[in-house]
C-alpha cells in the first residue's frame, strides 16, 4: 500500500458523488412533477416577444443538470467529501430553491413569490460558482451557463408576472 503523500488529492468516495448523481436528477425529477402542464400553462400566458417556445425547456435543463452535477462531483474528487462540505452545503440549497421555483410558479401560479425565490437562486448559484471556481476554474465553468439561464429565468419572470397580473 502505497502511503499518501501531501500533494496527493483526497479520494473521493463514489458514494458521495453516487448522492450528488441522486440529488441533482431528484431535483429535476421534483421539477417535472411540477410542470406536468407547465406547456399548456405557459402557451396560455402572455409572454414578451423574447420568451422561448415551450419545447427549449427541456433540453436546456438536461443539459444544464447535467453539467451541475459534473461541477459538484469534480469538487468533490478534489477536494474530498468532508472538505467539499461547504460547498456542497451551497450546492444543495441552490438544488431545493431550483426544485421550490417550478412548483410556486407553475404548480401554484404564484407570480411574486416565484421571482423572489428565483432571484434567491440566482444568488446561490453565483455563491456555488464562486466556491466552486476556488477549488477548480473548470468548476466555474461548468456553473457558468446554469447561473446565466437562471438570469434569463429571472427576467422572464418578473416579465410573465407583470404581464398576467391576474394569473400570477
Amino acid at each position: 500500500m502505497k502511503p499518501s503523500t501531501a500533494s496527493s488529492p483526497p479520494q473521493a468516495p463514489w458514494g458521495a458523488i453516487a448522492l450528488l448523481f441522486i440529488a441533482t436528477f431528484l431535483t429535476a425529477g421534483i421539477g417535472a412533477l411540477a410542470s406536468i402542464d407547465a406547456k399548456t400553462f405557459y402557451a396560455s400566458l402572455n409572454q414578451p416577444a423574447w420568451s422561448p417556445p415551450p419545447t427549449v425547456f427541456g433540453p436546456v435543463w438536461s443539459v444544464l443538470y447535467l453539467m451541475m452535477f459534473f461541477a459538484a462531483a469534480l469538487v468533490v474528487r478534489r477536494l474530498g467529501t468532508v472538505a467539499a462540505r461547504p460547498a456542497l452545503w451551497l450546492y444543495g440549497a441552490q438544488l431545493v430553491c431550483n426544485a421550490l421555483w417550478t412548483w410556486l410558479f407553475f404548480h401554484w401560479h404564484w407570480g411574486a413569490a416565484s421571482f423572489a425565490e428565483v432571484l434567491l437562486l440566482f444568488t446561490l448559484v453565483a455563491l456555488t460558482l464562486r466556491s466552486f471556481w476556488r477549488v477548480r476554474p473548470l468548476c466555474g465553468w461548468l456553473m457558468l451557463p446554469y447561473l446565466v439561464w437562471v438570469g434569463f429565468a429571472s427576467a422572464l419572470t418578473l416579465a410573465m408576472w407583470r404581464l398576467n397580473p391576474g394569473v400570477l
